[in-house]
């Protein structure tokens, strides 16, 4: 169990240290931002959908207590994460703020985005309960997630009127309530009866939520055909890490 919490705190703490990624939109011009942004949303979309369909939901599937259960709990995650998003102006938009393209106040981002990182540790830590190589996929799925969404929180906290240094500081807080997350999964988990038999299809849900509801849409404003390939050979990139993972710790 000792290597189960090691390997859960090192992985959500290497999360919220993303949310320092922010700090790359004032050192990078606001085309070449956009560039590494769109390349990964492709990426993330890849990655979430990957880590979903070869990972997490086939994990429960080969579960000796799997039941039809699993796909409710699937179709949950999907519906409960698009609750959140009109509830709590919880976003995922992935393009940086401009006067183009205007998001909420900075208060708004940083309570959609601490609910979003909690739920991040709470993910984490029930994917590592269950095995190290399923909760390594979910990790590098979550990585390549957070990259652009700390961009834009990073870009939301700048728009809203924060220093640079508190924009940091306040999203970096943020992200820490991942620890949480994971802190209480690990605890309360293991008391809990088949806990992972709804946490990781209400997971899977959520990831298909975020990629075909937040990330595909903005991909498909860009409508010139070399950047649509360059979308799509990121897009199968992703799929292809989760799938080469699959592999290599069978």
């Amino acid at each position: 169990m000792v290597i189960i919490y090691f390997y859960t705190f090192l992985s959500v703490l290497i999360v919220s240290l993303l949310s320092f990624v922010g700090a790359l939109s004032l050192a990078l011009k606001p085309e070449k931002l956009k560039k590494i942004t769109i390349f990964f949303v492709s990426l993330s979309a890849g990655t979430l959908l990957g880590d979903s369909f070869i990972h997490l939901l086939p994990e429960m599937v080969k579960e000796k207590n799997y039941s039809s259960s699993v796909w409710l709990w699937a179709l949950g995650g999907i519906i409960v994460f698009f609750i959140l998003e009109k509830i709590i102006c919880w976003r995922h938009c992935h393009i940086p703020t401009s006067t183009e393209h205007p998001h909420q106040l900075g208060i708004m981002n940083l309570i959609g985005d601490g609910l979003h990182n909690f739920i991040d540790g709470l993910v984490i830590a029930g994917s590592f309960l269950i095995n190290p190589p399923l909760g390594m996929a979910t990790t590098l799925a979550i990585i390549a997630h957070e990259i652009p969404q700390e961009i834009g929180d990073f870009g939301v906290l700048i728009h809203a009127g924060y220093s640079r240094i508190k924009a940091l500081l306040f999203n970096f807080f943020s992200a820490l309530l991942a620890v949480f997350g994971a802190l209480i999964a690990l605890l309360a988990g293991p008391q809990i009866e088949n806990f992972s038999s709804f946490i990781i299809p209400f997971t899977a849900g959520g990831f298909i939520y975020i990629a075909t509801a937040d990330l595909i849409p903005e991909l498909k404003k860009e409508s010139r055909l070399w950047q649509s390939l360059s979308q799509l050979l990121s897009i199968l990139l992703g799929l292809g890490i989760m799938l080469g993972l699959k592999y290599l710790f069978e």
